[in-house]
């Protein structure tokens, strides 16, 4: 239906030339980025995040998918190469613009500036660089009209989602985000984090008069006693609590919430699809799943639909520097990449942009100086009798398969160590069991190396009253420490050194980098093409609203 799109890694390539090309000549300040010539409009806009996507983790996904001697894949070719192949590639630029600039984004800025073309501030939802609310192509879709979508596999009210319906100053606010969400009347919402829209109350009579299950309805964060659940069935909405529910769910409004918090990690998920038997397995709907039955309802309105749909646990195992869970979750969001482009590909009224909010872990493969190659004999002519012996380890290639052999995540590894996540008193025996039940057998931990995995130290940056840095003691990370800013999480980190020579990995930190983000996009070509460049997300932001509505501003 589209003439054929620039091959993936010359205009990646191309792109990444273009980086030292500023949105603005003046150092002192950091205008928004101008859009482009204004774009077409189509009848829907689907936007697909892979929250902490960057190259690298693209980069992850095909290397298996193409060369892992056992893929789990049935084809090479995965739901990010349909879209390369058949759209059109970008590079964006991400950082927080505006009156208030930084170098790093958070994946609440980031998703804000997407949602709104405008620069906005770290850490706040729907706010723009001045910390006013400013409507989102969400509510503009909405006030035309049009349905309205949102999907993640973390909570409803996390970073990414909150930015496109909520107007809070802090992205930790996710009880008054559960009541945005619901005043703004987004039509369809699924995944997790029912914990913010029950009170505290009898969880289990509660899940009872719901028909849920007793593990999405357990617990509460919320300070008062409104139940938003009934609120919004009161509304109008249908309700999902399980994949058998949303399967059966009719009508034009719907809150599927199938977790008090997160939902299945991608390890989990691969798990499930691999034979797991649990209560979560069979009542957890996948990614792909919820995106499907958007899609189902949104479809039906006659003035068309915007649907963000994030992955969102991509992000997760960057900040953890898990490879094993990271390589899970891009195989989980791209089987809903893959879904969405069979939806699409014999449409023309629709346009998909599939990009990241920002990069998370600086994940690479790379070469090092362990297990050196022997050398071996190639018949080539140009070896003239001379040996084939590599200076390095560059890695081979069944390493992909043991990567994806890992059977736990990090996170589900801590609580094997400690259900309570402190480690203050755990031993290096606990961990080097944890952690050689989850990995492959040539990723198992030696006794020196859980040494090193147990390792705690004082917290020589403790700051009282601090959401994550007001603790006495922390995990021993010796390089790039200050980099490491979730001291609950950074035994995983510790974990990735001590395996990092055997998967040939490299983890640089613990939050995000200021890397460009690819960007697909695919629909009609005069708006398709405006993709390809590089961008900012405030461009994209732009982009998305001029499609739709033609009335960015």
């Amino acid at each position: 239906m589209f003439s054929p799109s620039k091959k993936l890694l010359a205009t990646m390539v191309t792109c990444t030339l273009l980086t030292a090309c500023g949105s603005s000549s003046d150092k002192d300040s950091s205008p928004e980025p101008k859009n482009g010539n204004a774009v077409g409009q189509v009848k829907n806009v689907i936007l697909m995040i892979g929250d902490g996507m960057g190259p690298q983790q693209i980069g992850l996904l095909e290397e298996y998918a193409r060369r892992a001697p056992n893929s789990v894949l049935p084809s090479t070719t995965t739901g990010l190469q349909q879209f390369a192949d058949n759209g059109r590639i970008g590079l964006s630029m991400n950082a927080p613009m505006g009156a208030n600039p930084s170098l790093v984004v958070d994946s609440a800025c980031s998703a804000t500036q997407l949602a709104t073309g405008k620069g906005s501030i770290s850490e706040a939802v729907g706010l723009d660089d001045q910390g006013n609310k400013v409507e989102t192509i969400l509510e503009k879709a909405k006030a035309m009209g049009k349905a309205t979508g949102l999907i993640t596999d973390t909570r409803l009210t996390h970073a990414t989602p909150a930015a496109f319906a909520a107007h809070q100053p802090h992205r930790s606010y996710e009880n008054e985000i559960a009541e945005d969400l619901l005043n703004v009347g987004v039509d369809v919402m699924l995944g997790g984090g029912s914990r913010h829209w029950v009170p505290n109350t009898d969880f289990a009579a509660l899940a009872a008069e719901l028909n849920a299950p007793t593990h999405v309805i357990k617990k509460s964060k919320r300070k008062d006693e409104r139940n938003l659940i009934k609120e919004a069935q009161a509304s109008g909405y249908g309700l999902a609590f399980t994949k058998a529910q949303l399967a059966q769910a009719s009508g034009t409004k719907l809150l599927g919430l199938f977790d008090d918090s997160a939902m299945n990690d991608g390890i989990e998920y691969s798990n499930c699809k691999n034979g797991t038997v649990s209560a979560k397995c069979s009542d957890e709907p996948s990614l792909k799943e919820m995106t499907m039955k958007a899609l189902d309802i949104l479809s039906q309105d006659e003035d068309g639909f915007f649907l963000m749909i994030e992955g969102g646990q991509i992000d997760w195992a960057g900040h953890v520097n898990d490879t094993g869970w990271l390589l899970h979750e891009m195989l989980k969001f791209d089987e809903a990449v893959a879904a969405v482009y069979e939806w699409v590909k014999q449409r023309n009224d629709t346009l998909v942009v599939i990009t990241a909010d920002h990069e998370t872990g600086g994940f690479g493969f790379a070469y090092h100086k362990h297990d050196l190659p022997e050398a071996k004999q190639l018949d080539g002519n140009g070896m003239n009798g001379h040996e084939y012996k590599p200076n390095f380890n560059f890695g081979a290639l069944d390493t992909l398969d043991k990567i994806y052999a890992q059977n736990k995540s990090y996170y589900d590894i801590f609580d094997a160590v400690q259900a309570d996540w402190d480690f203050s008193e755990s031993t290096a025996a606990e961990w080097k069991a944890a952690v050689n039940a989850s990995v492959h057998a040539d990723f198992q931990v030696s006794d020196a190396e859980s040494e090193g995995i147990a390792a705690r130290t004082m917290n020589q940056n403790q700051v009282a009253g601090h959401s994550y840095l007001d603790v006495a003691e922390l995990p021993l990370i010796n390089d790039y420490s200050d980099f490491y800013v979730y001291p609950s999480d950074d035994h995983g980190p510790l974990i990735s050194r001590a395996i990092a020579a055997k998967q040939s990995v490299a983890w640089s930190n613990g939050s995000h980098t200021a890397a460009p983000v690819p960007v697909y996009a695919y629909g009609p070509e005069d708006i398709a093409n405006q993709f390809s460049t590089m961008q900012h997300h405030i461009n994209i932001g732009q982009k998305l609203m001029d499609a739709l509505i033609n009335q960015a501003d």
